[in-house]
């Protein structure tokens, strides 16, 4: 029983090495040919379409969904209101926080990158795995991170 115990424990530690390295190594893959082709940083990328897909984000729905402090979240949009890519509108149901929208500008910019993200994504992931493989991880994927939320694990404190 305790040798079983001992290989699960190697198991999942091997697991849980292979997939950080691997998440790491694609993203830095994908961000490298999104910036390169499309002149734009992937994180501002995902928020920017996060705020094209869900009109009306708060920054508060913006650092849930990507894990990442209020704070944080708040002066990367800052950062990207500067650049003319997304601006604040007052939030008619609480006057402490404001709605995100993108401009015509920050449209642009999702408009550009989107195509090379895809693209990319589909020429590494695609190189990498089967089909049945793919719906497998998804699968997998899914569970683990829907798990992770319900038990509220993996967000920043403070």
């Amino acid at each position: 029983m305790a040798d079983t115990a001992r290989e699960d424990l190697a198991a999942l530690d091997t697991l849980f090495t292979d997939l950080v390295r691997a998440e790491t190594r694609l993203y830095n893959a994908v961000a490298e040919r999104l910036k390169g082709r499309a002149g734009v940083a992937a994180g501002h990328f995902e928020l920017l379409r996060y705020v094209r897909d869900h009109p009306d984000a708060r920054v508060a729905d913006v650092a849930s969904t990507f894990a990442i402090g209020v704070g944080t979240t708040s002066k990367i949009v800052d950062r990207m209101e500067k650049q003319g890519w997304i601006e604040r509108r007052p939030n008619p149901a609480n006057r402490r926080s404001s709605l995100l929208a993108l401009t015509p500008e920050g449209e642009a910019v999702v408009s550009r990158a989107e195509p090379v993200w895809q693209s990319a994504i589909h020429e590494i992931l695609g190189a990498a795995v089967s089909r049945d493989q793919l719906t497998t991880l998804s699968a997998t994927f899914d569970a683990l991170r829907a798990d992770l939320e319900r038990r509220d694990l993996g967000l920043p404190t403070g």
